[in-house]
């Protein structure tokens, strides 16, 4: 599940949270243009920036079904979508949010994110260009079939290959989220610690670069 305040809203906002790199440090994971697609096990994966004329109809549907409503918390009407991404595309956003294509199917949504500019970078010893990543499988048949940690493998090999800078990809899922955790675990993550964040009690997933970008 992601942060209340989303992923793109400047860690200014909540006082005490400095962000761990320079404020004028470039913001975005650099995925700003389309990713070329990668062969998984799964079939041609490929992250396709989100673009709201287009995307907020399936996102809206993804949001409100049960499975994913427990945990993103954002089942509604298109303007409940809209007003999640809007931070996200704003041209100061340090998050990229994403349609995951599956042999030309879209299939899931993640939002890439400096994780050292956002406010969990109060809540964990961050280093400079951390990378974050939140995802959520859109759709039922993808689910339980281990797709989720195919698609974290090939998705955190994307971001160590684009973000050089970036040495590890972390990720807070709800420690209530079994699937999600174990998905995490199973695609090379390893829980650093658990901590209290503002609207949940998260698992600390960290992967390192060392660990090979793609395992």
């Amino acid at each position: 599940m992601p942060p209340k305040a989303p992923p793109g809203a400047s860690p200014k906002a909540e006082r005490g949270a400095p962000p761990v790199s320079p404020s004028d440090a470039p913001a975005g994971p650099g995925l700003r243009a389309d990713w070329a697609p990668v062969p998984t096990p799964a079939g041609e994966f490929q992250l396709v920036p989100v673009r709201p004329e287009r995307d907020l109809p399936v996102l809206t549907r993804w949001m409100n079904d049960p499975v994913v409503a427990a945990f993103w918390e954002l089942a509604g009407d298109e303007s409940v979508t809209a007003r999640h991404l809007a931070p996200q595309l704003a041209d100061d956003s340090h998050s990229t949010p994403c349609i995951g294509v599956l042999s030309g199917m879209p299939m899931s949504y993640w939002e890439l994110y400096r994780a050292d500019l956002d406010p969990l970078a109060r809540h964990y010893p961050a280093r400079p260009h951390d990378m974050g990543v939140h995802l959520l499988i859109g759709e039922g048949r993808d689910r339980g079939r281990g797709t989720g940690t195919t698609l974290l493998r090939a998705v955190t090999g994307l971001v160590l290959d684009h973000v050089p800078l970036c040495t590890r990809v972390v990720a807070e899922p709800d420690v209530r989220n079994a699937p999600s955790v174990s998905a995490f675990l199973r695609a090379g993550f390893r829980i650093s610690a658990e901590i209290e964040l503002p609207e949940k009690r998260a698992a600390l997933m960290v992967r390192d670069r060392a660990h090979g970008s793609r395992p």
